[in-house]
């Protein structure tokens, strides 16, 4: 099978644990594009921190795309352009903050590049670190919401969010609900994910489902994996969905990505 597109999560799959991109996963991803590849990498991260590392990889020079917001965003990164956004309404993020305060976890959005939150947390502070993204901390936050923004997180101990996890999804079952890292919890627009984004912007470029590799770790990467025609998780995987992927590859901390290039692009074994 010759592959076509490649599509990689960030965190804990292409970056490691320090949020870099090891030399080994960027030699082999040069190849790939070499060899005519669309490598593309599609995260929960807002726009704006992913972008170095598409330029990282010379994704704009190589006409490639990327996948933002958990696929609430897609950009072509050749003409810097956005081809598809899907926001949550207004109405529908006050009744997430309402939500929020009902479940006693705290809940971010972004607003013109900002993280925008009514309180502080550790994990609030994970986002912040990860994403290089200013924090602006409000007295109110549906006075600061005032329009439509792409997705929500609802932040909280793991053990406890995945309960919420739960019950937001029968509460809310218009609205698409996955989670990214154990204390993220991710709220988008119905209909997004992953998968949804890949298949449109696959269709956009005549790339059959047969000819396309993703790459994750978590519970937001799911509908990809199961989506693509070979889907593969790092051995960092969350242990509940090791059996759901096709294929498992060393960690992203060694190098995993690479060696998906290596056995099933470059076909040279292992």
């Amino acid at each position: 099978m010759k592959y076509k597109m490649l599509v990689l999560d960030l965190d804990d799959t292409l970056l490691t644990d320090d949020h870099k991109i090891s030399k080994e996963n960027a030699a082999m991803l040069f190849k790939a594009q070499e060899l005519g590849v669309y490598v593309v990498l599609a995260s929960g991260r807002p726009t704006l921190a992913m972008t170095a590392f598409a330029k990282e990889l010379q994704l704009d020079i190589n006409n490639s795309y990327m996948l933002s917001f958990n696929g609430a965003v897609i950009t072509d990164l050749k003409e810097d352009k956005v081809l598809f956004e899907q926001t949550l309404t207004q109405q529908q993020i006050h009744e997430l903050y309402d939500y929020s305060i009902k479940s006693k976890t705290d809940i971010i959005t972004y607003i013109d590049g900002k993280i925008v939150s009514e309180t502080d947390s550790e994990y609030i502070d994970i986002e912040k670190n990860i994403t290089g993204l200013q924090h602006n901390k409000v007295l109110n936050f549906k006075e600061a919401v005032t329009t439509a923004a792409v997705k929500c997180i609802l932040l909280q101990e793991p053990s406890y969010l995945k309960k919420v996890e739960k019950d937001l999804k029968e509460a809310m079952p218009h609205l698409s609900v996955s989670m990214s890292k154990p204390f993220f919890l991710e709220v988008a627009q119905n209909g997004i994910d992953k998968a949804a984004s890949v298949k449109f912007l696959a269709e956009k470029l005549n790339i059959l489902q047969s000819e396309i590799i993703a790459v994750g770790n978590a519970g937001n990467d799911l509908s990809m994996i199961e989506y693509a025609g070979l889907g593969v998780w790092v051995d960092n995987v969350d242990p509940e969905l090791r059996d759901k992927g096709d294929v498992i590859v060393a960690s992203n901390n060694n190098h995993g990505v690479a060696e998906v290039v290596r056995r099933f692009i470059l076909n040279s074994g292992f």
